[in-house]
């Protein structure tokens, strides 16, 4: 797989200068000077504990006037204007929770552009969404927040939850998200009755980076929205918290050992819809992203939460943060297919290639052997795989690349079926073979195998079967850590990751499944 010199791919291929890689938005890395370092060490030993304590005591001291003013609430009563002591409560709430934030060294918030009325605009969507942090203009704003059902029950912070009124989703209702639409259009109708809605649509934290996909929850009522921008102009970058990088616990000891923390939230003009918009929420959705990104003055891409998955899938090749396969899922997704979805016809597109065999093929044949038309994305996948730019690719390098975007976690599944593909009538394959196969695997440019060639290859054959690196993948389970990261891929592919049974941030992704634009233009890819 290659970078084509008009950009549309991601790896560069053969002799040829590899580009600047882009920056995924799903990686922090953070790197700190002995200088920093010091300062943190006496930081934890000084300031850190005291920090914690109070923050804890102001969550704490909150919670009783939560649960007085949630208590026997119905919302026949939570739709007329609050009472004159819950205006009281709500003030006290807003103080404390600020309390809170100064405690974290947020001594100050830059807030910009004025906070439109429920009825000017009954939804708000922050962007980006980059950590826990991103909680500041909730609790500065009150605005209602779209949550999964379970975090009610959470001691304190459920109450807490519970007092800005959110729209639950519930993961055991299956019809869950199309009531949890129903109601934020019922909320954004009632002409300002309700408080205004927060959502983050991205759907999971990034770097700041970009701004990724929307999800099209939000925007689904065609209602007005009121865009919200967030940046944290720190020198130090403690706050961001993604999938690959510092955990949460780490973020917080780290941002709570800052003297100061800078927040700046810029609320932009109301964003009014077309007619065309409303009828179409993933339009609304583009056209809203594209007005935050340029007051941002960021990208946008069409990464989404399903490439953080295959990013960083739990499998024995972990994909380094640059790697072209994030871009084959996007082409994958605008061809109208679902890379979950495509195991049945992964052995077919397998077969046919064993029968190819070494045999390269053009677009028309490409097109031919997907059963699809040509087109800009087809244009834009087959050159991904034209390493040479002599408008042939080999049919294999696609079958590999599909297996691992289908079972991103289940890596010897995948080198099993690239063998196959590879392997000779002795059923054995060569050095270049597994470097062809690891680099189309890993989506990156170039890779060096000698150290785990000769590794597996221990009577010095030159020449390995897949049950000998199946043996050896038995006896060493990381072995891409140990023979080949740690010579080229460097510390970022072993960072520590978190789960990814569900997005991590804020607001829980509500968008029912048919609302995705599964023919939706391919954009260029962020650099």
């Amino acid at each position: 797989m290659k970078l084509s010199s008009r950009g549309r791919g991601c790896c560069a291929g053969g002799s040829r200068e590899r580009g600047p890689p882009p920056r995924s938005p799903f990686v922090h890395q953070l790197r700190l000077s002995p200088l920093q370092k010091a300062k943190i060490a006496f930081m934890t030993l000084t300031l850190f504990p005291i920090r914690l304590f109070f923050a804890a005591f102001m969550m704490l001291l909150a919670w009783p006037f939560a649960f007085i003013a949630s208590m026997g609430s119905d919302e026949q009563e939570l739709e007329k204007p609050l009472s004159w002591w819950r205006k009281i409560v709500d003030v006290l709430l807003k103080a404390i929770m600020r309390m809170m934030w100064l405690a974290g060294g947020f001594h100050w918030i830059n807030v910009k552009g004025r906070r439109a009325l429920p009825a000017e605009a009954a939804i708000l969507t922050v962007a980006p969404h980059s950590s826990y942090f991103d909680a500041i203009p909730v609790t500065m704003t009150f605005a209602s927040i779209v949550m999964k059902a379970e975090s009610k029950d959470i001691p304190v912070w459920g109450t807490l939850i519970k007092y800005i009124r959110p729209v639950f989703v519930s993961r055991s209702d299956q019809d869950s998200r199309r009531k949890t639409v129903e109601e934020i259009k019922r909320r954004a109708q009632s002409d300002g009755k309700w408080p205004q809605i927060m959502i983050f649509p991205e759907g999971t934290c990034t770097n700041r980076s970009c701004l990724i996909t929307f999800k099209p929850g939000a925007f689904i009522p065609g209602v007005p929205v009121q865009p919200v921008v967030l940046r944290y102009p720190n020198k130090l970058d403690t706050i961001t918290w993604t999938w690959q990088g510092p955990g949460a616990f780490e973020i917080l000891w780290l941002t709570l050992c800052q003297f100061h923390n800078s927040v700046e939230i810029e609320f932009l003009p109301v964003y009014i819809p077309s007619e065309e918009e409303r009828k179409n929420p993933v339009l609304y959705a583009n056209n809203v992203r594209r007005v935050m990104a340029e007051a941002l003055g960021v990208s946008v891409t069409d990464y989404t939460f399903e490439d953080c998955q295959l990013a960083l899938a739990e499998g024995q090749l972990r994909l380094p943060s640059d790697t072209c396969l994030l871009e084959f899922a996007k082409l994958v997704r605008s061809l109208g297919l679902k890379p979950e979805t495509l195991e049945d016809d992964l052995d077919k597109y397998a077969a046919s290639a064993m029968k190819m065999k070494k045999e390269k093929v053009d677009l028309q044949e490409f097109s031919a052997y997907l059963e699809l038309p040509v087109s800009h994305t087809l244009e834009s996948m087959f050159a991904l795989f034209d390493e040479n730019e002599d408008g042939i690719i080999d049919i294999r390098e696609f079958v590999i690349a599909l297996s691992v975007v289908c079972k991103p976690s289940r890596t010897l599944e995948t080198i099993q079926l690239a063998f196959k593909l590879y392997q000779s009538e002795s059923g054995t394959i060569t050095e270049e073979d597994l470097a062809h196969i690891l680099k189309t695997a890993m989506g990156v440019s170039q890779i060096n195998v000698t150290h785990l060639f000769r590794a597996v290859d221990e009577e010095e054959k030159g020449k390995i079967t897949y049950d000998d690196f199946y043996t050896f993948a038995e006896l060493h389970p990381h072995f891409a850590e140990d023979y080949l990261y740690a010579d080229q891929m460097g510390a970022e592919s072993s960072l520590e990751t978190s789960s990814l049974s569900a997005p991590n941030g804020i607001c829980t992704d509500f968008s029912p499944d048919n609302t995705e634009d599964k023919n939706k233009p391919l954009q260029k890819k962020l650099n």
